[in-house]
């Protein structure tokens, strides 16, 4: 923010994005950096919106990924998984969702994040030809209003003070900004 204001008041080139780290399992960024981008017209070029590899459907509840995969070799420790059953409940919606679509759940993955306030680009990280090509995929699938509801509901984060505060309170007087972390707490 201080940056923005600096740059406006001396006549410099306005930043145009931040990039930062945002993924169904973990939404964090909603508290302020996607705020901020809503109100301050940025763009949000998102890495790892896979999660490393978290939800791209590998990662079940009834099963284990093949040995080859990050997370499973031990060695890779981002991201943070702070709720193992809220990961595995978003997966099994990404899943079901991605069935419906004849897609897989990283492309629903992908398709959500471009969907999301802000986002302009995404940067995969694949890591093979087929995983590369299997991520385009998800520029040319559309999620409906209540598949996007499905997944915001299952991985919502947690309201903190003053967000718990603003939804119970202010419903009336939210813009735009404040919705990019609210919409969903408010149904």
């Amino acid at each position: 923010m201080k940056a923005l204001a600096v740059s406006d008041a001396r006549g410099y080139e306005r930043f145009a994005s931040q990039q930062i780290y945002y993924s169904l399992e973990a939404r964090d960024a909603e508290y302020e950096l996607v705020p901020l981008a809503v109100d301050q017209g940025l763009g949000i070029l998102v890495w790892s919106p896979l999660a490393g590899g978290l939800v791209s459907g590998k990662y079940r509840r009834s099963g284990s990924p093949s040995a080859g995969t990050r997370q499973v070799s031990g060695t890779w420790q981002e991201p943070p998984v702070r709720d193992q059953e809220k990961l595995y409940d978003t997966v099994e919606v990404l899943v079901d969702i991605a069935s419906s679509h004849g897609a897989t759940s990283a492309q629903v993955a992908l398709a959500w994040l471009l969907g999301r306030p802000a986002v302009t680009s995404l940067i995969v990280g694949a890591r093979t030809d087929e995983q590369l090509t299997d991520n385009l995929g998800a520029a040319s699938l559309t999620l409906s209003d209540d598949e996007r509801g499905a997944l915001d509901k299952v991985s919502a984060p947690d309201l903190v003070y003053p967000y718990w505060h603003q939804a119970n309170t202010a419903r009336d007087r939210l813009g735009a900004a404040d919705l990019a972390l609210l919409g969903q707490h408010l149904d």
